[in-house]
């Protein structure tokens, strides 16, 4: 599977829609998912808002925890790669990230301004 490098300068403001979930790969054992070195998996759910009202939110997977994530908290993503993928009749676009890190409260507002 090609990755695809994403440049989030262009993707407007980045949010925690969906606070950080490790990542589940087996729901009938409860099995975490595990990257290639045996880390977990976690994922956010990051809501981009490019211009105006037009708002989307993506599920980014990441190694390791987002330590100081919450729902609301503006986000830098590090390294995101969009991925195509297909099973069988179904499809879509997975997107992965080396890092998701709170930006810095700013003037007041939960979780700063990007």
């Amino acid at each position: 599977m090609q990755s695809i490098p994403v440049d989030t300068s262009r993707l407007g403001v980045l949010r925690c829609a969906v606070a950080p979930e490790v990542k589940i790969s087996n729901y009938e054992t409860g099995e975490v998912k595990k990257d290639r070195e045996g880390n977990p998996v976690w994922t956010v759910g990051v809501l981009v808002r490019q211009d105006g009202r037009r708002a989307s939110v993506i599920e980014v997977a990441v190694t390791g925890e987002p330590k100081g994530i919450e729902e609301g908290t503006a986000l830098a993503i590090t390294g995101l790669e969009a991925f195509a993928w297909s099973m069988g009749e179904r499809h879509g676009v997975s997107f992965r990230a080396a890092a998701i890190t709170p930006l810095p409260v700013t003037g007041g507002t939960k979780g700063g301004e990007r």
